[in-house]
């Protein structure tokens, strides 16, 4: 099955968006892999500084771990970029599927 959702990156952050995720933390890649989290991507709208997020599950969506310890830190460290919750968290918001062409 594959997820899609949207996020907001704050503007000018794209470099630093990039970076962070070049530089992903080891045990946030693994605890993704490990909550059966594949082929994911992010794409960036830079007219409208909307993030694109898709990824394919066997298990949870990575929006479904936020009771985790690293994922928690991460949002900590992603929360000056990024449109957020109260917790840190992204605000994220699911998309609808209307088309898929295998």
């Amino acid at each position: 099955m594959k997820v899609a959702f949207k996020m907001k990156l704050k503007p000018g952050m794209k470099a630093e968006y990039e970076k962070r995720h070049a530089e992903i933390w080891p045990e946030l890649a693994e605890l993704l892999s490990k909550s059966g989290i594949s082929d994911y991507s992010i794409f960036l709208d830079e007219e409208t500084n909307t993030l694109f997020a898709v990824q394919r599950l066997s298990g949870s969506s990575s929006q479904e771990l936020g009771s985790n310890t690293i994922v928690q830190k991460w949002w900590e460290f992603m929360a000056d970029i990024m449109e957020t919750n109260a917790d840190s968290s992204p605000v994220s918001i699911p998309l609808i599927p209307v088309f898929h062409l295998d």
